[in-house]
């Protein structure tokens, strides 16, 4: 007798920086979150599609949920609480190169409250740590789910960069999805609007190698994006135009580099992505712009699409 077909949606939760987007494109097989050693670095949930013979899985990245300081951090902390009401299965990402700290047992207790839906620990990073640190890790995030009221359906170790039990982690959560058809076509990687993921792309690429302080000011709005006109069949190119925000002229200085350098870097990183996702070569332009304190004010958060 054949196994039933299975269709889901699991979700990512975890502080800021916990592997949560890297886990994502692990499981998917190709990039759909951005990555980047900057903490707070998801800003969007994004969701990428893993297919299999025998299911078809939604994989949720959410933003870190994080002590927020600004309208922007209480909006996404709002993202992340609203997602995993919505899902069938809840991954904790818990680094194993770090203690479980006040944070984590934050999140943990506010997890508790779902009392319906099966919740995973999953140990990232765990190429970063030797066996006897894993071992203890894994007992601390035992004990946490003990002590504040969750039961882990599962605790598994992982390392999205290696591929380590990457495939036992998609078994795991496949498993626990209600039977139902496909949603999506198959080959498709994310359900997200092309115009997002190509904003985060190049976010991703300005955040390389910045000042610590830049991350949060920066947001990405794609102002047009479309085929040129006058191409022949044979040689399609897509136009993007992009504007970068930032939230003081200083900022500004930054994204632009010494006679445009740095604007140059960021566009040609982002295009090679871009063109992967998309399949055709683009023309990316790109201006930096000055929204002043756009994080703590309304009217701004809603033009750049919080």
């Amino acid at each position: 007798m054949s196994q039933p077909f299975r269709f889901g949606f699991a979700c990512f939760v975890g502080r800021p920086n916990t592997g949560k987007s890297t886990l994502t494109n692990a499981l998917v097989g190709d990039k759909v979150a951005i990555t980047s050693s900057r903490p707070q670095t998801t800003r969007h949930v994004i969701r990428g599609l893993l297919h299999r013979a025998d299911a078809q899985l939604v994989l949720v990245d959410t933003p870190g949920l994080h002590r927020p300081r600004t309208l922007l951090g209480e909006r996404l902390n709002d993202l992340v609480r609203a997602t995993w009401a919505e899902v069938d299965v809840v991954g904790v990402c818990l680094p194993a190169d770090e203690k479980i700290g006040p944070g984590d047992r934050y999140l943990i207790g506010e997890l508790a409250r779902l009392r319906r839906t099966p919740m995973f620990a999953i140990a990232t990073k765990t190429d970063l740590v030797g066996p006897a640190r894993l071992a203890e890790h894994l007992h601390g995030i035992a004990t946490s789910g003990t002590d504040l009221g969750v039961e882990w359906r599962e605790v598994v170790p992982v390392s999205a960069r290696s591929g380590d039990q990457v495939d036992l982690l998609a078994d795991l959560l496949v498993q626990t999805m209600p039977e139902g058809p496909a949603m999506y076509p198959e080959g498709q990687l994310s359900d997200e609007p092309e115009e997002t993921l190509v904003a985060e792309l190049i976010r991703e690429a300005a955040l390389e190698g910045v000042r610590d302080e830049l991350p949060h000011s920066l947001a990405v709005v794609i102002e047009e994006m479309g085929p040129r006109p006058d191409r022949p069949v044979d040689r399609p190119l897509i136009d993007v135009r992009a504007n970068l925000f930032v939230e003081r002229d200083s900022q500004k200085g930054i994204i632009i580099g010494a006679k445009g350098a740095r604007l140059r870097e960021i566009g040609t990183a982002s295009r090679a992505q871009i063109e992967k996702i998309l399949g055709t070569p683009v023309y990316l332009d790109l201006h930096v712009k000055v929204a002043k304190d756009w994080q703590r004010n309304p009217k701004q958060l809603r033009r750049l699409g919080f």
